[in-house]
């Protein structure tokens, strides 16, 4: 049965897993002039022209005027002629195996109408005809003509004979062809599952898109990637986040069998950049993980000490579950994906095994549904002290912004999703509820610290899009001027620690990742210019010229 990646380029995989294993550490490293950056324990910038790495450790930093170590006790000395070296960025919420796939699959971000989504599918398909499925991900109807959800029909005018399954930018949505409903069993007589949408037509028949539960009654008809096809994917991920700056990045989500796939990849050396598993609690042997406790390797590429769950959908398919209705659609306040029963079964599970607890909440009613949550199960397991987390915390009645450091529980959000739905977020939940979305500003001030990231590939992995979001409110073509709702705007500083810092705390991995301090691991990126002194309209554009990992040089 044909998988979703070719044999041509699972082959390649294997070379550039060789390439990776051929590189060393450096046994001492002086890497001078430079314009360095990083923040001390205190959060304060400080900048440096310097800095000693002895194997996978920072020895020092020095600043203009001090004598530097005599190079030829060194092994390697670089001149960085000015270029600006900052702290390694961490991305506190990806999802590596899907940013892998979605780099072999055909790739609809960007498509502004419903036709051209199906012409690049089809053109994709005629370019890899030995697949069985043709999948591909990343449509958005919001940034459509239509502004409307698509249907078969399209997708059937361009491949009627294979089954086509496209998931929406969020992963909270699917998009079939004919085929692939019929495979799936799926028809008008269907009925919706728990948690889950058939969207249907005025005659009840299915359109073709499946809202989040629902997604699973086509998934399950689809075949798993196979280890070896995993590892590939998760290697081709790791060394595109590389590029891009990313020292380290916490995927959101892993099952048993991708467990699996990063162990034997550390078998063949360490992973190249810094990979914080969270267990997927839908995983069929979630027990089973939990019950094999936290992981670590030697190098700290690859730790396991968290597990996420998923309260709700996202609102852009309107999946966000809400306190009231939609602004937009009257009568709809979205999807809980669980039980209140069933998330406390596995909140509590977790919680009683020591893992920190990630939940994914986007709606105003998810995310008061998870802080009670957490305030009851926090005080009955003892575990304030894991550093429990709500990952995106993107709409929240004002209370409840109150309640994250009052429950030591840390927002992971991404910048980038703000500026993403500007231009449809008002119209889901209107002008008031909107106050306390994305509402970074209101969180610091009532005391939380923000761990961010980008939930890539719903976004692009770019962390300089994030900090360029963070800081202005605004989108790449830097609009609206001055700023979306801009009183919730960070400052550099502020945005740099989400990025670092405070990422690395959220992960309990602030001893060693985060900054540059003497102790701590030779993490850090060399980059096109300084983030810090062009204006802050363009620190999207900057670029990540060289990434190091443990001390060792990851891009060439």
């Amino acid at each position: 049965m044909s998988r979703p990646l070719s044999t041509a380029l699972f082959t390649a995989s294997l070379l550039t897993s060789a390439c990776f294993s051929q590189l060393s550490n450096a046994e001492s490293l002086l890497y001078k002039n430079v314009n360095g950056y990083t923040l001390n324990s205190d959060r304060e910038r400080i900048h440096f022209s310097a800095l000693l790495v002895d194997d996978d450790r920072v020895q020092r930093l020095y600043v203009d005027g001090q004598e530097l170590p005599d190079e030829t006790s060194l092994d390697h000395v670089i001149d960085g002629q000015g270029q600006t070296l900052i702290s390694g960025l961490i991305d506190a919420h990806g999802h590596v195996l899907n940013y892998g796939l979605s780099l072999l699959r055909v790739d609809l971000v960007g498509t502004t109408t419903e036709q051209e989504a199906a012409e690049r599918v089809e053109r994709f398909a005629a370019e890899n005809p030995e697949l069985e499925w043709v999948l591909g991900r990343g449509w958005n109807q919001v940034l459509w003509d239509s502004n409307a959800f698509p249907s078969t029909a399209s997708l059937d005018a361009v491949i009627a004979d294979k089954p086509v399954w496209l998931t929406r930018v969020d992963g909270h949505a699917g998009w079939a062809n004919s085929k692939a409903l019929e495979i799936a069993g799926i028809t008008r007589n269907t009925e919706n599952p728990e948690g889950g949408q058939i969207i249907r037509d005025a005659n009840g028949n299915p359109t073709g898109v499946l809202v989040d539960n629902a997604m699973r009654l086509l998934r399950e008809s689809i075949p798993p990637a196979t280890i070896e096809e995993q590892k590939f994917a998760l290697m081709t991920a790791m060394e595109s986040l590389a590029t891009f700056g990313l020292t380290a990045v916490h995927d959101a989500g892993a099952g048993s069998s991708t467990v699996t796939a990063y162990k034997q990849l550390l078998e063949e050396g360490p992973l190249p950049i810094r990979v914080n598993v969270m267990l997927s609690a839908t995983d069929p042997l979630y027990a089973d993980r939990l019950a094999e406790g936290h992981f670590r390797d030697s190098d700290d590429t690859l730790t396991i000490n968290s597990v996420k769950i998923a309260a709700d959908g996202a609102l852009g398919s309107r999946g966000a579950a809400m306190i009231d209705d939609y602004s937009d659609l009257p009568g709809h306040r979205g999807l809980l994906l669980l039980s209140e029963e069933r998330m406390h079964y596995l909140m509590r599970a977790a919680m009683n095994a020591g893992f920190q607890v990630n939940t994914h909440a986007i709606g105003d009613a998810a995310n008061k549904l998870v802080l009670d949550s957490y305030e009851m199960l926090i005080q009955e397991t003892d575990s304030r002290d894991m550093r429990h987390r709500i990952e995106h915390a993107q709409i929240m009645r004002y209370e409840d912004i109150q309640r994250f450091a009052e429950l030591g529980v840390i927002p992971s959000m991404q910048a980038t999703h703000a500026t993403s739905d500007k231009n449809m977020a008002v119209d889901r939940i209107g002008e008031v509820r909107i106050q306390g979305a994305y509402a970074w500003r209101k969180l610091m001030e009532a005391g939380a610290l923000i761990a961010n990231g980008s939930d890539f590939p719903v976004e692009s992995p770019n962390p300089f899009f994030g900090l360029h979001a963070a800081i202005t409110r605004q989108d790449k073509n830097n609009e609206p001027a001055g700023g979306w709702y801009p009183e919730e705007r960070m400052t550099p500083e502020e945005a740099f620690a989400s990025f670092t810092l405070d990422a690395a705390y959220s992960g309990f991995q602030e001893d060693y990742l985060g900054s540059l301090e003497p102790g701590k691991k030779a993490d850090f990126i060399v980059l096109d210019r300084d983030i810090f002194a062009i204006p802050a309209s363009e620190i999207w554009q900057v670029r990540a010229v060289e990434t190091w990992v443990n001390g060792r040089r990851i891009n060439p």
